[in-house]
């Protein structure tokens, strides 16, 4: 994608970061961090294509570090942006668009805002799950059941209920639709994963015995089914 394409699409509301004039962020409060521009790749290595997502089913790939956890999700219906969110600290922002010709296309960090619950491959205590009744978003929830948080991924990731004290911290994605390539470039909310390295130092160590649990995430990352992903997924 030329450069003047990218930023007329960030301009528009595509979800992206980084590139974009300094002024388009300006209202925005926190700002969005930029990270290594990352491919999202089916497990044989091609491209993974938006067509090929299947509604409502979550997807699961390391960003923005190599054993950080990140949600991805084609809810089905657009996802406006704009949302007025806030972090435990305080910090204001607003939230991005979806990607995708729907404009239904988003991504999260998958660690919980509260007790950081967050799929491993033996267990996920979180996930996309439909909506149980009219007392939540018809689109569904992402639900924790750590604590019973549940979070709304067409307002940018919003607390609905639980003890979660800021938003998931979304991960902004960026899709090429001439090559109808998806690539994933930054994030935006509160971050947790200072903390998330800390907590869970001794088990990264094990899992990641060459010391690079930190390290960036690649260049191509793998998305794969949640249920792929852990050996048993909690439903609360």
């Amino acid at each position: 994608m030329r450069r003047r394409d990218f930023v007329k699409a960030c301009a528009v509301g595509a979800g992206c970061a980084g590139l974009a004039p300094a002024s388009l962020f300006a209202d925005a409060g926190l700002r969005p961090r930029r990270y290594q521009r990352s491919r999202l790749v089916q497990s044989s290595g091609e491209p993974l294509r938006l067509g090929e997502l299947e509604q409502l089913r979550n997807y699961v790939f390391s960003y923005p570090y190599r054993a950080t956890p990140a949600f991805l999700l084609d809810l089905g219906t657009s996802v406006p942006g704009e949302q007025s969110l806030r972090t435990e600290a305080g910090e204001t922002y607003r939230s991005r668009h979806g990607v995708g010709p729907k404009h239904s296309v988003v991504a999260f960090s998958a660690i919980c805002a509260h007790k950081l619950a967050h799929p491993t491959p033996a267990v996920s205590y979180i996930r996309f799950r439909e909506a149980r009744g009219n007392d939540e978003p018809a689109t569904g929830v992402i639900s924790c059941c750590a604590e019973n948080s549940l979070y709304d991924p067409v307002a940018g990731g919003r607390v609905l209920d639980g003890p979660a004290k800021q938003p998931l911290a979304a991960v902004l994605l960026e899709h090429d639709a001439a090559a109808d390539e998806l690539f994933a470039v930054g994030t935006l909310g509160g971050e947790l994963f200072d903390r998330f390295f800390t907590e869970f130092e001794a088990r990264l160590s094990l899992e990641y015995p060459d010391g690079n649990a930190r390290e960036a995430a690649a260049e191509d990352v793998v998305v794969e089914p949640l249920s792929r992903f852990s050996d048993n997924i909690m439903r609360c």
